[in-house]
């Protein structure tokens, strides 16, 4: 079993002392080869050990986890963030299927970010999702923003400015997209609903999420009718109906 050449990076002491023990015992496959307490010491060991994995946590003196990478003239290494942050940026982290751990550490979480982290590094085509998370936090809050869609054989990396419309599938999520493609996705609505709602997305129906974007008309009923640009045509529920509306007022 090949061991992935990994780095610490923390600036608490006693919080790189829990992460390296807990690797040891429970993520045998992962080799620690230097921690290091700030990003000008994780940019040196970076550039020094060419790690498979970082551990990296986001709040640090004198510069955070971001700052470190867009110094990097490529990261070419798997990121597992270690951070206690806002719903805000947990919802950017599943955007773009980078591997995170909340604080305090939890077990079952480290052996979960580590093994996806493993399946990437053993799978030659896969995407840089770090990079896919820089680009959207550059972004912020416009659609330019991509997201990575999880498929059987990889996944494919869409802009939300693509997606036309998100219909309920059982515990599946099918994408529409405005060149008339379609993707059937392995996870439900839900999913999607609370990580697309800052970004111009609207739940209008138990089965359908779609982006405010492309809402050509609003035709009145008991919950109505959304007429999307391209003519389909997509009920309001009842229960939906005044949120939908309140975000055109």
């Amino acid at each position: 079993m090949k061991k992935l050449k990994s780095i610490i990076v923390d600036d608490e002491q006693d919080s790189r002392e829990i992460l390296r023990n807990y690797t040891m015992k429970y993520t045998p496959v992962v080799q620690v080869v230097e921690e290091c307490s700030n990003i000008q010491e994780a940019k040196k060991a970076i550039q020094k050990h060419q790690p498979d994995l970082v551990f990296l946590d986001i709040e640090m003196p004198y510069g955070n986890a971001f700052d470190l990478l867009e110094q990097l003239d490529e990261i070419d290494f798997q990121v597992i963030f270690i951070t206690a942050f806002s719903q805000y940026a947990i919802q950017a982290f599943n955007q773009s299927a980078v591997h995170y751990i909340l604080k305090p550490l939890d077990i079952d979480e480290l052996i979960v970010a580590v093994q996806k982290a493993q399946e990437r590094i053993q799978d030659e085509a896969r995407i840089n999702h770090t990079q896919i998370l820089l680009e959207n936090i550059a972004s912020k809050k416009s659609q330019k923003q991509k997201i990575a869609l999880p498929l059987m054989d990889g996944f494919e990396v869409v802009k939300l400015s693509d997606v036309l419309y998100c219909e309920a599938n059982d515990n599946f999520t099918k994408f529409h997209f405005v060149n008339g493609k379609k993707a059937l996705i392995c996870r439900k609505l839900k999913f999607y609903e609370d990580n697309l709602k800052e970004y111009g997305f609207c739940r209008v129906h138990r089965s359908h999420l779609i982006n405010l974007d492309y809402v050509k008309r609003y035709v009145k009923g008991k919950g109505g009718m959304v007429v999307l640009e391209n003519e389909v045509q997509i009920q309001v529920s009842s229960t939906r109906k005044q949120a939908f509306l309140a975000q055109f007022k």
